[in-house]
Formats: C-alpha cells, sequence, structure tokens
C-alpha cells in the first residue's frame, strides 16, 4: 500500500488537496475521480514517514475492543456506516488507529466495502475479523457480529494476559540468574583466580573447573555469542519447515508442567473462536477451516483438519478428536451432547467457560510451583560458585 499527494478540483470547481492511499497510481487516479475530484496533480510519497511499516502492533488491545463495541453500537443504531467510521475517526485518540480509519472513510466513500477496506490493514485488522465482517455484510448482521468479535478480541486478550503473567515470573528469575552467573564468572571469579595461582598450591577439581570455565567465557565470549546465534537461526530455519514446525510443537505439548499449561490455553482459544464463529451463524465446515488458521499449533491444526475432511464426508466433527490424546474426554462428549441437540456452539462456549477457569487454576499452581523451584535454582547456581571460590580458601587460611 503506498501513499499519494493529490491537488485537483471539485465538481462545484473547489480546489482541493489532500492524501491517499492505493495500490498503484492509477487506482489512486479512479478513487479521486469515483469521488468526484479531478486531479492535476498527484505525486507518491517515497518518504520513510508515509510508509506503511509496522514495528510491532501499534494499536493497543484495549483501543481496538472498544473500537469494535462503539462500532457494533452506532450501526446497530441505525448509523450508516460511511457516518459511523467518521465518528469513530473523529473521536479516536490513537493517531495510528486515526490515520487507518480515516483511509477507511474514504474507501466506503468511493464506494469500497469495509471488510475490503480494514483487509488492507493487516496489521491492525487481524484475518479473522476481515473474513467475519465480510459475511456480516452478505448476512445483514454486521452489528452483531461486531459485537461478537468485540467479546471474542476481548477473551483472547484475557487469555493471552493469563499466560504471560505466568509465564513472566519464571522468566524472570531465569534471566537474573543467567546474569549473576555471567557477572561471578567474568568479574568476581577471576579477582580469586590470581590469588589461587600466587598461592601455587594444587587446586579441588571443582574450583579448577569454575576457574577454567571462567576462563573460557572471557577468552570466548564471542564464540557462545555466535554459537547461540546459530541455534536461534537453525531453529526459524526449521520451523519454516512443516515437518519440524510439528516435532517442535509436539515437543512444546509434551514438556511436563508447562505442556498442561499450554495445552489448557490452546483448548480455550480453540472452543472461544469456533463458539463465536458458529454463534455468528457461519457454516459449521467453514468455521473449523477459519478456527484452523487461527491456531498457532500445528498438533491442533492438524487435528482440525482431519475434522474438516471428515465433515466434508457427512462425518461427525469430533471423530478425530476422540481418538487423539490432545484433546480431553469431557470435551469430546461435550461437542457430541452439542451436535446431537442442535446446540454445538452453546455447548462450545460452555466448555471455553470450563477450560478459562481450569486455565487461572493451572496459571495460579504454576505461579506456586515455580516460585520456589526458581529461587532454589538461583540460590544453587550461586552458592556452587560461590563454595568454588570458598573450599581453597581455608586451605590459604590454614597455611597462614
Amino acid at each position: 500500500m503506498a501513499y499519494f499527494s493529490y491537488k485537483g478540483r471539485t465538481l462545484s470547481g473547489k480546489g482541493q488537496k489532500g492524501r491517499i492511499t492505493a495500490e498503484t497510481k492509477k487506482e489512486a487516479l479512479i478513487r479521486l475521480k469515483q469521488q468526484g475530484i479531478h486531479v492535476f496533480d498527484i505525486r507518491q510519497l517515497n518518504s520513510v514517514l508515509y510508509k506503511e511499516i509496522s514495528f510491532g502492533k501499534k494499536v493497543k488491545s484495549k483501543d481496538f475492543i472498544i473500537f469494535l463495541r462503539q462500532l457494533s453500537t452506532l450501526i446497530y443504531a441505525g448509523i450508516p456506516i460511511i457516518e459511523a467510521t467518521t465518528i469513530m475517526k473523529e473521536q479516536m485518540e490513537n493517531k495510528v488507529f486515526k490515520e487507518v480509519l480515516e483511509t477507511i472513510s474514504d474507501d466506503i466513500q468511493s464506494g469500497e466495502s469495509l471488510s475490503n477496506s480494514m483487509g488492507k490493514h493487516p496489521t491492525i485488522f487481524p484475518r479473522l475479523l476481515v473474513n467475519m465482517i465480510h459475511a456480516g455484510e452478505i448476512s445483514g448482521n454486521i452489528d452483531e457480529i461486531l459485537d461478537n468479535m468485540a467479546t471474542y478480541f476481548e477473551k483472547q486478550y484475557e487469555l493471552r494476559q493469563k499466560i504471560i503473567s505466568s509465564l513472566t515470573y519464571p522468566g524472570v528469575v531465569a534471566t537474573i540468574s543467567l546474569l549473576v552467573t555471567i557477572f561471578l564468572l567474568t568479574f568476581i571469579v577471576p579477582i580469586f583466580s590470581e590469588l589461587f595461582e600466587s598461592y601455587g598450591e594444587e587446586l579441588p577439581a571443582y574450583t579448577a573447573f569454575i576457574l577454567q570455565l571462567s576462563g573460557g567465557i572471557q577468552t570466548y565470549w564471542w564464540v557462545i555469542l555466535l554459537f547461540l546465534a546459530s541455534v536461534i537461526f537453525i531453529y526459524k530455519s526449521l520451523q519454516r519447515q512443516e515437518k519440524y514446525a510439528y516435532r517442535f510443537d509436539l515437543w512444546k505439548l509434551k514438556i511436563p508442567i508447562f505442556g498442561r499449561f499450554l495445552q489448557k490455553a490452546l483448548l480455550t482459544r480453540l472452543t472461544q473462536t469456533l463458539s463465536i464463529l458458529l454463534a455468528s451463524s457461519i457454516p459449521i465446515l467453514q468455521a473449523v477451516a477459519v478456527t484452523e488458521r487461527v491456531m498457532d499449533n500445528k498438533v491442533i491444526k492438524g487435528v482440525l483438519k482431519e475434522s474438516q475432511k471428515g465433515l466434508e464426508e457427512g462425518q461427525s466433527l469430533v471423530k478425530p478428536m476422540e481418538n487423539h490424546w490432545l484433546f480431553p474426554r469431557i470435551m469430546t462428549q461435550m461437542i457430541i451432547v452439542g451436535e446431537r441437540s442442535g446446540s454445538l456452539d452453546e455447548m462450545l462456549l460452555k466448555v471455553s467457560d470450563f477450560y478459562e477457569k481450569e486455565l487461572d487454576n493451572a496459571s495460579d499452581k504454576l505461579k506456586v510451583l515455580l516460585e520456589p523451584l526458581m529461587i532454589v535454582l538461583l540460590t544453587v547456581i550461586v552458592g556452587a560458585i560461590v563454595l568454588a571460590i570458598i573450599i581453597p580458601m581455608f586451605s590459604i587460611f590454614e597455611a597462614i
């Protein structure tokens, strides 16, 4: 997407200038002509300031959810989409979001649909939302879908925060442990190393090992950094290959403690997504396909692909899940009941609520379990290095 500045006149002869986004210069001219503007000068803006570059998500989840809620309310109140987007644009405080809404408003004025216009900004509007709005435009219940999607993204945000909250503490302690270890080995141990060398006596094997480790880090630190960079590069490269990506995702689910936590998080996301799609009158086959694309774990994606094939052949959604270790029996039984009763979306919502509570409990247990373990780990690491220094000190004191 490129930005173009233009100068022209309206049909009434009034001079007008501004900025417009389009894929090409020709497309920009066509859209301006549709808006009744006769262009006599148009230039592409090549400055970095005008390029649509995203360094991470520039719109906060809170602003995004509020936007969906308010847009849903305006449309439900009977306000046309073009006026609703204009109102949202005028009251938006986030500069990035405001600029995007301004572009969307221009697109709608030129006859483009809301979903197509949002699709041009993938860093702001997820593909799932764009597809759902497109379905709402066809079915005529766009206000209901926007409200459902606001609820969905709100739950996804809360789910992400729970995961981050659970993993932040061990991550911080692990980082502190690593930094303390590096500090001791590179700054403190070398001081005592010179003292031990001047002492001249043979050092205990354990102390000698720590001193060699310290010397190795100081001398070959660049090799260690190069090795770590190589490991990350290889991991990223292998992750792009389907078979290795599947193995990595499977391995994550098999990690003790963390694997169970990740499993609950994935099942919560799956049931929330599938429930909200079915509640929005999306056909089950299409809902499963969209859910499969949303999930970021290859193992669960594979099961959902099998479910799609089964549905195409007239089988039950749950059949591939029943034979897979990832899906607990209570979940498959609830889905079976939902299919038979014709209330699959409601059953999935109940399942998602159940696993959301399970995730809360797992998060609390994880924090309680990891807190003492990480403290013990930090104590052992620091104590091991300090002990390697203290042991030969006793011999020095005895000699004195």
